[in-house]
């Protein structure tokens, strides 16, 4: 299943910007690929930068790994839900009182790659035990329609988006 085979009515508007961020992949090689892409960039940034700020209140590159780890979760929990028919729309979250209220700049990198591994490789587990009836599902997240295969590319996405910043902003 490639990126390309969204429908736009598939994900919210504000969602938009994970799929695009995705690029043109095939969801379950892609979800195991940019893991190992993102883990080695990382791994290759200069130790100084893991607390670094470029601004006042913005996120170190710890607490966004961390925020990375957090939102896996969250999206595959609504991936899950709504693969299994649950109708219940599903709640959206605030990202800033989730990385306030996390102790990412007290971990090291290496627990935090290894969390973030593990979280991807139980995600990755997870769709490929997706049919694809599974997949095509709908349900409701953040009050918004959204299928398993969007939250899929968006997991890939919301990581490249923040890989991206990375290089942008932190080096």
């Amino acid at each position: 299943m490639k990126t390309s085979q969204l429908k736009e009515n598939e994900y919210s508007v504000f969602n938009a910007t994970y799929i695009k961020a995705a690029g043109e992949v095939e969801l379950v090689e892609e979800l195991e690929i940019c893991l190992h892409d993102f883990i080695r960039f990382v791994q290759n940034l200069p130790m100084d930068k893991f607390d670094y700020r470029y601004a006042e209140g913005k996120w170190t590159i710890k607490e966004i790994i961390q925020h990375i780890i957090d939102t896996e979760r969250i999206f595959a929990y609504r991936a899950l839900r709504i693969s299994r028919n649950d109708s219940t729309p599903l709640p959206g979250f605030d990202e800033n009182y989730f990385a306030q209220n996390t102790n990412g700049n007290s971990r090291s990198i290496q627990d935090l790659l290894m969390e973030l591994s593990a979280v991807r490789h139980s995600n990755l587990l997870l769709f490929k035990s997706f049919s694809e009836e599974q997949l095509l599902r709908e349900g409701i997240a953040s009050d918004h329609p959204i299928t398993v295969r969007a939250i899929g590319f968006m997991l890939i996405g919301h990581q490249k988006q923040h890989q991206k910043v990375f290089g942008e902003r932190y080096l």
